[in-house]
């Protein structure tokens, strides 16, 4: 199948791409970067930003699915990039009736998730990584609000090790849920295999390893 990956040139994004082509997909990546991955006959690069609307409606134009991992890096600026991101993808869909997966990854935190969180990493939320998971809370709110088959991942704290394929997934939020950290590789896993077959469209995924 024909899968776009936005936001693909590091992180989960990489991996997911990595991923995606080892799944013998046809992938369309859209960032700003070079993905500096050895030459594949399954991999189309679309340079650009996430907010140009003719960039990212070229990405995603015959896609079968979209996979969405936007991310800031190390930052923890204020930033609009999120919600704009998906104003601008709203848009499109209104333009286009895709009728197709969008699989969108925010993080553990975002929106009521944050409720959820152990005292010391609400700490963390509040004086950290406030003001990009605002953004990130306002995404998932546009996203949900729109006329798009969506599904949400909110994984725990990105590590950088090998995949295991070893992952909880939780599709509901209670009271000692306790999401930990996991792979960036297992959350790209999940990632390909929702947008290959996905699990219940207007839903949220959390993941842990644990």
């Amino acid at each position: 199948m024909k899968i776009t990956i936005v936001g693909a040139s590091a992180g989960v994004g990489l991996e997911t791409t990595k991923c995606a082509i080892a799944r013998n997909h046809i992938v369309t990546t859209l960032s700003r970067s070079n993905i500096a991955l050895a030459d594949s006959k399954n991999l189309v690069q679309v340079h650009g930003s996430a907010t140009d609307k003719k960039k990212l409606k070229e990405a995603i134009i015959d896609a079968d699915a979209v996979i969405v991992t936007l991310g800031t890096g190390a930052s923890t600026k204020a930033t609009t990039l999120y919600s704009d991101f998906a104003k601008l993808l709203v848009d499109i869909q209104q333009e286009t009736q895709q009728k197709i997966p969008f699989i969108i990854l925010t993080g553990f935190g975002a929106g009521e998730s944050a409720d959820y969180n152990s005292f010391f990493l609400k700490l963390i939320f509040k004086f950290i990584l406030k003001k990009v998971y605002d953004d990130k809370t306002k995404m998932e709110e546009i996203i949900a609000n729109a006329n798009l088959n969506w599904e949400i991942v909110r994984p725990g704290a990105l590590k950088d090790k090998p995949f295991t394929g070893k992952y909880r997934v939780e599709s509901k939020l209670f009271k000692g849920i306790d999401i930990g950290g996991i792979n960036r590789a297992d959350v790209a896993d999940f990632l390909v295999k929702q947008a290959e077959h996905p699990t219940k469209f207007g839903q949220y995924y959390s993941l842990s390893n644990k």
